[in-house]
C-alpha cells in the first residue's frame, strides 16, 4: 500500500445537497473519478469509494465520499484509513473554505479547523490534524447572510460559469500533491493567475 493515497471529498449526502457550496469537495472527486475511469460504489466504511491509478504504473488513489453528514465525516474517514492501512500522511481532504475567495485553491497540511466541523471531526477521529487539505474557496456570504445558510445554497449563476474550471483546478491540485508533493502543489496553486 506504499503508493496508495486516500482522497476524501467532503459534503452532505443526498440530492438535496449535491449542488451546494458545502459539497464542492465531492464535486471535485467526481472530476478525479472520471480521470481515472472509475465509478463510485458502496464501501462498508459508510462511504462511496472509487479506486484507480492517476496514470499507468502511477500512484493508486482511493476516492471517498462519506455517506455521513459533513459534521460527522470522521468515522468513515478513520474506518477507510484503517481498512487501507494508511496513516494521516496519506490522507488528502478536499473541502469548501469560506475564508478563501471563490475560484481559488489553497493547500496546507495540518493546522486548525477554522470552524469547519467536517475537518474538526476528521482530526478527532484520526487522532491527528496532520493531513493535507485542498481548500476550495467559496468566499464569504454577502451582507449579513448566515454562513451556515450560505454553504447549503447552490452556487449563483455567475459562479456556476467558473465552477467547472475550479473543480479541474481542485483535481489538478490533488494530482500534484500525490505525484510531486505538497510544496510543488502550493507553488503552482498559490501563485497569482497569469
Amino acid at each position: 500500500m506504499g503508493d496508495t493515497w486516500l482522497v476524501v471529498g467532503l459534503g452532505n449526502p443526498g440530492p438535496k445537497y449535491e449542488k451546494t457550496r458545502h459539497n464542492v469537495g465531492q464535486m471535485a472527486l467526481d472530476e478525479l473519478a472520471s480521470r481515472i475511469g472509475s465509478q463510485f460504489s458502496r464501501h462498508k466504511a459508510n462511504a462511496m469509494v472509487a479506486e484507480g491509478r492517476l496514470r499507468p504504473g502511477g500512484p493508486k488513489v482511493v476516492l471517498a465520499k462519506p455517506n455521513s453528514f459533513m459534521n460527522v465525516s470522521g468515522g468513515p474517514v478513520a474506518a477507510l484509513l484503517q481498512y487501507y492501512s494508511l496513516g494521516v500522511d496519506r490522507l488528502i481532504v478536499v473541502h469548501d473554505e469560506l475564508d478563501i475567495d471563490f475560484d481559488t485553491i489553497k493547500l496546507k497540511t495540518g493546522g486548525g479547523h477554522g470552524g469547519h466541523n467536517g475537518l474538526r471531526d476528521i482530526a478527532k477521529a484520526a487522532n491527528s490534524p496532520d493531513f493535507t487539505r485542498v481548500r476550495v474557496g467559496i468566499g464569504r456570504p454577502p451582507g449579513r447572510q448566515d454562513p451556515a445558510d450560505y454553504v447549503l445554497r447552490e452556487f449563483g449563476s455567475t459562479e456556476r460559469q467558473s465552477l467547472p474550471s475550479l473543480l479541474v483546478d481542485a483535481a489538478d491540485a490533488v494530482e500534484t500533491v500525490v505525484e510531486s508533493g505538497l510544496l510543488e502543489a502550493q507553488q503552482r496553486f498559490h501563485a497569482p493567475r497569469a
